[in-house]
């Protein structure tokens, strides 16, 4: 399920031109935020970026390469018109908004393409991996805070000790019972340059520099991607207050979701309401208690009918569970398949210490090894 944000964006016109184009940003936060109208809250953010300043979430940055900006991709480009003049009449007024100013640093950031091999990591992974090289490579890194897209992008406020060919880091990322290595390719890109910006902000500049527009939804998405779970360009976290169960082994989360968008005076910091449906987190026979609407266990305790199964199946195949038997070694496996059989009758071949093997049931397993009554 998509979440569903919640809360007035904000629009402006303007005319489209062939130019190029870019994707859905990446994040990352840095600070200071910027003071808002009279009566406005500010939201707080961390600086991230050494000798960094405040940052920008792009609503059209690119999370990954084919951004706006880049060299070879064709695409449609946003002229930003000129403002005509500016209202003689009439009296100002207080508004509360979802909208913050941010104030941003000027200079340059610096921008590198990253490759962790093996790929197609989920980008929790990829953000732990990365924050792991920080820690391990100290002296490339030093007090230098890069931010991370999850996928492709690195940004710097320094340009990193590394010339401008690809350099390999090995990373050892601990895991449960077994360590993962990768390889971590690094290479420059380019400099984004963030004065372009603040030049088309004054409307000095008829075109917007969407290459700095990435790089600072990048910085502002960072950190609420190490704090928070991110879904889609939103965050939320775990409930605490409040439950709203949906049924089905699902409940309610709130979050927020965040973009920056270039007016025709600052960046503003849109904030808006969120909220997406999760599974909810608890033993998988009540999982399966809720999804098949039994109240008891009495009730599961003989063979489940086929199409009960099945629709059991269709709701737990490809989650991931948490394995609780094995004191404090959690380790996390993704459900294939659900059995016909139920843990009293499914046997497999089990070899004993002295070499024999024999079929064993799922039940009796777990029983005579663990000293657990499987329910």
């Amino acid at each position: 399920m998509q979440p569903t944000t919640i809360g007035q964006q904000s629009q402006f016109t303007g005319s489209l031109v062939v130019g190029s184009a870019g994707g859905n940003g990446g994040g990352g936060t840095t600070g200071p935020i910027g003071s808002a109208a009279p009566g406005s809250s500010v939201v707080p953010s961390t600086s991230v970026l050494q000798g960094g300043g405040g940052g920008g979430n792009g609503g059209n940055g690119s999370g990954g390469t084919g951004a706006v900006g880049d060299p070879g991709y064709s695409g449609p480009k946003f002229i930003s018109p000129r403002r005509p003049d500016y209202g003689q009449f009439g009296y100002p007024i207080q508004l509360r908004a979802n909208h913050f100013q941010i104030t941003m640093p000027r200079g340059f950031l610096h921008h590198y393409d990253v490759t962790i091999t093996p790929e197609k990591c989920p980008r929790k992974i990829n953000r732990e991996i990365i924050e792991l090289m920080v820690q391990a490579y100290n002296k490339i890194f030093g007090n230098i805070k890069p931010v991370f897209d999850g996928r492709k992008n690195i940004y710097t406020r320094d340009d990193l000790p590394i010339g401008r060919d690809k350099v390999e880091l090995e990373v050892t990322l601990p895991g449960e019972g077994k360590d993962r290595v990768f390889r971590v390719a690094i290479k420059y890109m380019s400099k984004v340059n963030l004065d372009l910006l603040e030049e088309a902000l004054k409307g000095n500049a008829r075109t917007m520099p969407q290459d700095s527009i990435q790089a600072l939804d990048v910085v502002m998405r960072h950190l609420p991607s190490m704090t928070y779970t991110p879904v889609g360009r939103s965050f939320f976290s775990t409930p605490d207050g409040y439950f709203h169960p949906l049924g089905g082994g699902r409940e309610v989360w709130f979050g927020f979701h965040q973009s920056v968008r270039p007016s025709q005076w600052k960046m503003s910091l849109n904030i808006d309401v969120s909220a997406t449906a999760f599974y909810k987190a608890q033993p998988v026979v009540d999982f399966l208690l809720e999804v098949l609407d039994f109240h008891d266990y009495e009730q599961i305790r003989k063979t489940l009918p086929d199409s009960m199964r099945v629709k059991f199946t269709k709701e737990i195949k490809g989650l991931k569970i948490e394995i609780t038997h094995c004191g404090t070694m959690r380790r996390k496996y993704r459900v294939c398949n659900v059995t016909r059989r139920p843990a009293q009758l499914q046997s497999f071949p089990l070899q004993l210490e002295n070499g024999q093997t024999i079929e064993c049931t799922v039940a009796k397993y777990f029983l005579d090894k663990y000293k657990m009554k499987l329910r």
